[in-house]
């Protein structure tokens, strides 16, 4: 337990170092994070780093998820309900298609694990996408509609995931029937939405009875974590779960204003610095662990071709999924302009998810390997490549001012 909490706080000093740096050279912080991680292993220092399944889902995705979700208006959101929902069900479903068939075709990958990486890498990681932006200070209508569609994006891969995965694992068709799907997507969608409805509802209830903004944030918190956690319990989707959690305590508590609201005015401030905080921690600590992990990766495994061609095909299965699916949209009053398009494909990137994913498949898994490398690739390239191009693409699009 020392030596954990002494590697815990040694992440958190060299992540408030590349903090400050970062923003003086103007680098994303995200990337800055994932190089010092690189060179940290690189030099062989002992880091006890342990970028596991259960560290991802227990302990960062929670906070990422529920400060991106409590700071997102209902009133905003709803306008653009319609294609964040496609672009974030439809959209991971061609995404993973795209993926998948370019695995089987150019690099013979069985049909089994090609589903199965195709649905994990096709989550856009709003950890990765929130950093960029709080980095580079998009607002408005992008903002929202990058931050609420990764969000239901996770959702939709995590679910596809265990359907692929249910699929490739199954003995006999009656474990992989059209009734068994519907049981798996009702069961996490449906589990997952009740579940962060339950808990926002009641730390809601709660604080209604409270005045005391300490008491009033930590119900927050074990919204948060409890949500995931229980959703979990039950086997249906903790991502979802959080992420309903979230929204509800955001428009109903911390983001309103009015006087009948059910938290105190230094609840509501304390909760938003809270949950800032914590997601400044927790992206600290995951795309250090990422740039830790990623120096000790067989890349050479697969070989360079199977993984430029894996990079490829996740860029072409997002730009296949943004493109085609708002042109459905585009004579109507949620129409989607094109530059805004560009973002939502590049801005695409992938992160902690996928990763977590891909750490949870057993060793004994086809191709278990070759999954795991080349997510790190994609995650990597996706985070360093696209992260730091990110801003150029946003300064010539017009949505920055040159500093």
């Amino acid at each position: 337990m020392d030596d954990i909490l002494a590697h815990t706080v040694g992440y958190l000093c060299v992540g408030i170092i590349v903090a400050i740096l970062a923003r003086r050279i103007r680098l994303p912080y995200t990337v800055g994070l994932v190089f010092t991680g690189v060179i940290l292993a690189l030099t062989g220092v002992e880091t006890g780093a342990m970028l596991t399944h259960d560290f991802i889902f227990d302990i960062i995705l929670p906070p990422l998820l529920f400060e991106a979700a409590l700071n997102i208006q209902w009133s905003e959101l709803k306008r653009d309900m319609l294609p964040v929902l496609v672009l974030a069900s439809l959209g991971v479903l061609i995404s993973a298609a795209v993926v998948a068939f370019g695995m089987i075709k150019f690099l013979g990958w069985p049909a089994g694990p090609a589903a199965v990486f195709g649905a994990l890498i096709a989550a856009t990681d709003p950890i990765a996408v929130l950093a960029m932006f709080k980095d580079t200070g998009i607002e408005g209508r992008l903002k929202l509609l990058v931050e609420s569609e990764s969000l239901f994006n996770d959702a939709a891969a995590a679910v596809l995931f265990a359907l692929a995965l249910t699929w490739v694992t199954a003995t006999d068709g009656s474990q992989f029937s059209p009734a068994k799907t519907a049981e798996i997507v009702s069961s996490m969608v449906g589990g997952g939405i009740v579940v962060g409805l339950a808990c926002g509802g009641l730390a809601i209830l709660i604080a209604g009875r409270t005045e005391d903004h300490l008491v009033e944030t930590a119900l927050t918190a074990v919204a948060a974590y409890g949500s995931f956690l229980l959703a979990e319990s039950f086997h249906s989707s903790g991502v979802l779960a959080t992420v309903t959690a979230g929204l509800l305590m955001g428009n109903l508590g911390v983001l309103r204003h009015e006087v009948d609201n059910s938290l105190s005015s230094e609840g509501r401030t304390y909760a938003i610095a809270l949950w800032d905080f914590a997601a400044f921690i927790a992206n600290s600590l995951i795309f250090l662990l990422i740039g830790l992990r990623v120096a000790a990766i067989p890349f050479e495994g697969i070989g360079a071709e199977a993984v430029l061609v894996a990079i490829a095909l996740v860029l072409a299965g997002r730009a296949l999924a943004v493109y085609p699916l708002c042109l459905i949209f585009r004579s109507s009053d949620v129409a989607i302009p094109m530059p805004e398009q560009h973002v939502l494909w590049w801005g695409g990137l992938r992160g902690a998810l996928a990763l977590a994913l891909a750490l949870s498949l057993p060793l004994t898994f086809p191709y278990h390997d070759e999954i795991l490398v080349a997510a790190f690739a994609v995650v990597v390239f996706s985070v360093v490549a696209q992260g730091l191009t990110m801003p150029l693409l946003l300064r010539r699009l017009g949505f920055l001012t040159p500093r």
